[in-house]
């Protein structure tokens, strides 16, 4: 069975269709949080998750738009946006994300926005920090999203000691998750950071147990133009064209 995981969408609803139609027939979509903030279309992206079959944790933003988490706590760009996005929800979408849970677990995957241990807000960024949180989570694998970065995280022995390797995963090719433990980041759908601009998800064949990460170029401009009518900041449109 295919499942679409993906992550950070951040109210691009260009990205998401772009993702969506890329990905073909799956199962269920998997989404690791942040389908809000930054970008111009809250109410799009929520409904259009809302008519696929899936699943969906909380995310950082989307906390931050419900007012769940102090957005003193954000940079000015992202307190911005997020308060705008607040604005534009509508009840059912806000009673939608207030419902989605911190942590999920699907067979051999758990789900976290941020890290295991910190579901919210960590940044797993190093394999110094991956290899805290394997202590966190009692699955194979686990799945995690906000740094908008596409990463895998290799718990495996080597000469008797468990040692945390980084793999940086190609495009287009389906990966063996083979023997050891791991932490997998699709990157992002609506706000990429790792200097590549198209959107990025991944494909899991759950009887496989393989994976295949996917990167699609999608109209940004027209989310950029989007940006701009409604007023949002500026460097938060431009970003969108670099991928950072």
């Amino acid at each position: 069975m295919r499942y679409l995981v993906l992550s950070d969408i951040h109210s691009n609803l260009e990205a998401f269709e772009t993702v969506l139609e890329d990905a073909g027939a799956v199962e269920q979509v998997w989404c690791l949080g942040d389908v809000v903030g930054y970008g111009p279309d809250p109410n799009g992206c929520v409904e259009l998750l809302r008519s696929l079959p899936h699943l969906c944790i909380a995310g950082n933003h989307d906390w931050a738009t419900l007012g769940k988490l102090d957005l003193d706590d954000f940079n000015p760009d992202a307190r911005i946006a997020n308060l705008w996005n607040r604005e534009q929800l509508t009840a059912d979408n806000l009673t939608y994300l207030e419902t989605r849970p911190e942590k999920l677990a699907v067979g051999p995957f758990s789900m976290a926005h941020g890290s295991p241990r910190y579901p919210i807000w960590e940044y797993i960024t190093y394999p110094s920090i991956a290899q805290a949180n394997f202590g966190y989570f009692d699955t194979p694998f686990c799945l995690v999203g906000h740094t908008h970065v596409p990463v895998i995280f290799h718990l495996r022995d080597l000469d008797g000691q468990e040692v945390c390797q980084t793999i940086n995963p190609p495009v287009g090719q389906e990966l063996k998750l083979k023997t050891g433990r791991y932490i997998i980041n699709p990157g992002s759908v609506g706000q990429p950071r790792d200097g590549d601009p198209r959107a990025s998800y991944l494909l899991l064949d759950l009887d496989a147990l393989t994976i295949e990460y996917r990167r699609i170029a999608y109209p940004f401009e027209k989310t950029q133009a989007k940006m701009m009518e409604h007023d949002l900041p500026l460097r938060l449109v431009l970003r969108l064209g670099y991928g950072w």
